[in-house]
């Protein structure tokens, strides 16, 4: 029935609005500003439902009745902030004096993070390209049909604009994340920052450069203080935070646009795209491919972890922490 004409119209539309609101009214959810409802249930569900009730309606006068009544499909809407962590605006300030200080000296400061990773081959990118005819691509992104994943690790140097991502092919680890981090000093670091004997690193707080992962501590002394006689000092945004980490907004954005609409079909093309990304405000990228395999779940016992030179800030200890090295270093 889509309708209610013929004798005694009225009380029957009057018995299928009542019928249709309370069917809904357990579902329904509303904002008391507005007065606007929704209900989760869709409308063949519903019709389903009063069907069973005695009541044959079709979808189109559901659909009226509930919008008469300011009941609309809605989805969810990101408004609703969890309790912030107590040392949350603490951290945060101390993350600054640190940049201060190290811009002050004129020492090095690095955002580091691991990029998303990326099926290599013919799939699908989000965004448009400019030309005659669209690019074909797989009708479906099943990992068994890429010619493999590229793991990209970011560096960005923040005080000269610039960035550096090592394009890995295996696994994203410590090891890995360390790995870049101690190439990009090797090739790159040293020769702009001369004799610094400190480095900042910005990170999140998970994922392989996390605070929590045994293995990243031990990385970077063994891969970076050690050998090169540098003192690295850590600082973690806090959990949920990792939108204000530099190296979001000025590289990784920046290297995604010049993904935009184009299929990944090899790391060379990968490659050659990262290092096409340029803004307006000086923003040039290096890109480097990884080979090498790196394996996951390796642990650090406790005696590995005492053996660290690892120093603990008196602000948010967790977060903050400075490995020095433990011999001169050879500066190779």
């Amino acid at each position: 029935m889509c309708g209610y004409r013929g004798p005694g119209g009225l009380r029957r539309k009057k018995k299928v609005e009542t019928a249709v609101l309370d069917l809904v009214e357990p579902d329904v959810a509303g904002d008391p500003t507005t007065g606007v409802r929704w209900t989760a249930r869709s409308l063949s569900r519903l019709k389903r439902s009063l069907e069973r009730r005695g009541h044959r309606l079709c979808r189109e006068t559901i659909r009226q009745v509930l919008y008469k009544h300011k009941i609309r499909p809605k989805s969810h809407v990101k408004r609703l902030v969890p309790k912030p962590h107590p040392e949350r605006d603490t951290q945060f300030r101390y993350i600054e004096e640190q940049r201060a200080f190290f811009s002050k000296m004129g020492w090095p400061i690095i955002s580091v993070d691991t990029k998303y990773k990326e099926l290599i081959g013919p799939f699908k990118q989000p965004g448009t390209l400019w030309c005659h005819e669209a690019p074909s691509v797989y009708m479906h992104d099943f990992p068994s049909d890429a010619l493999g994943r590229a793991v990209p690790y970011g560096i960005y140097d923040t005080r000269h604009n610039l960035g550096y991502l090592y394009v890995g092919r295996s696994a994203d680890t410590p090891e890995f994340a360390v790995d870049a981090i101690s190439a990009w000093w090797h090739e790159h670091g040293r020769s702009r920052y001369g004799d610094a004997p400190e480095l900042l690193v910005l990170a999140d707080s998970g994922g392989s450069n996390g605070y929590l992962p045994r293995n990243w501590k031990r990385q970077v002394q063994e891969q970076l203080a050690d050998p090169f006689g540098l003192s690295v000092t850590v600082c973690h945004y806090p959990t949920g935070a990792s939108k204000w980490n530099p190296i979001e907004h000025r590289l990784f954005s920046e290297v995604s646009k010049s993904f935009s609409g184009v299929p990944l079909v090899s790391f060379e093309v990968m490659l050659r795209l990262i290092e096409e990304t340029e803004t307006a405000t000086g923003l040039h990228v290096r890109a480097t491919l990884v080979e090498k395999e790196y394996e996951k779940g390796i642990k650090v016992s406790d005696e590995e972890m005492a053996a660290l030179a690892l120093e603990k800030h008196a602000t948010c200890p967790r977060w903050n922490y400075t490995i020095r090295p433990r011999i001169s270093g050879s500066n190779l």
